[in-house]
């Protein structure tokens, strides 16, 4: 068996913690921050869950507790995209109907929505003229557009694009038109100076310069827009997450209700998280 020399390693090796990783103040902190952040929120979730189990076992609680919910929701759960015909369909099949429904509105929003704001943010006479209406017409809760998108469109599907789209164009247009208005004069100066104009202005001031704005807009209109589906949902029918959770009530199937709006919190969070990766790689290219 060969015995390592302790002359043969260096008090330098010592300190530095090349052969010894563990001894690296830094990476230390790093690991523990990382386990932190992984072993926090499921504590926080496993107590959480005793508190709700607890609570469901109490005279005259009809809410079911998570072993419950598992076990009547199994097929839920493990078995996502099933497809049995008809409206009996797993939860995956549920939310992409509803995910194309929201991709569909919120495009339309983010289209018109910067552009919109752009001009918006471009004219004083445009601004002054349109925002009092704006400012109206974002106060007006998302469900109050459905009947009127209903006797528009007498169909459901584009009833509920319609409302994904109304609901999501304002913080958009608001978020947009502010950034393009405080666009540093400096910027502006230079760009008539070397004769900026057309669509080298749009991707090489403006844009830079209000982006984050723009951003800021869209990430909020994402989460609008996943909340206003479900809602539109339960009320259109249909496939389609909300028109899920509806139904589930009707059959008295609460598990399966506890289920779904996981599935919406975290397909929610998901969205969240890649608008917001969109705005660090767009904005550090337009940078």
């Amino acid at each position: 068996m060969m015995l390592l020399n302790p002359q043969s390693v260096s008090p330098k090796t010592l300190v530095s913690g090349e052969d010894n990783e563990d001894l690296d103040p830094e990476k230390i902190a790093r690991r523990r921050r990382m386990a932190q952040t992984i072993l926090l929120p499921i504590l926080a979730i496993f107590f959480l869950g005793l508190m709700w189990e607890a609570y469901s076992h109490r005279p005259g609680v009809t809410l079911p507790g998570p072993v419950q919910t598992v076990t009547e929701s199994w097929d839920y759960i493990a078995h996502p995209f099933f497809d049995h015909g008809a409206n009996d369909v797993g939860l995956g099949w549920q939310l992409l109907s509803s995910l194309e429904r929201v991709g569909t509105g919120y495009a339309l929003a983010a289209f018109f929505g910067v552009a919109i704001g752009i001009l918006l943010g471009k004219s004083v006479m445009a601004y002054r003229a349109f925002d009092p209406i704006f400012q109206v017409l974002r106060t007006i809760p998302p469900l109050a557009w459905l009947p009127l998108s209903l006797a528009t469109f007498n169909r459901a599907d584009p009833s509920a694009v319609f409302v994904i789209f109304i609901t999501a164009i304002w913080p958009i247009i608001i978020n947009t038109s502010v950034g393009v208005m405080r666009i540093p004069r400096d910027y502006e100066n230079v760009a008539q100076v070397y004769r900026i104009t057309g669509p080298r202005y749009f991707f090489r001031v403006l844009m830079p310069a209000a982006s984050p704005y723009i951003f800021t807009g869209l990430r909020i209109a994402i989460g609008m827009a996943w909340l206003a589906i479900v809602a539109a949902e339960m009320l259109t029918g249909g496939v389609g997450i909300g028109f899920f959770i509806w139904d589930s009530w009707n059959s008295s199937k609460l598990p399966d209700i506890i289920v779904s709006v996981v599935y919406v919190g975290m397909v929610g969070l998901v969205l969240d998280r890649a608008v917001a990766t969109l705005a660090r790689v767009f904005g550090t290219r337009l940078d």
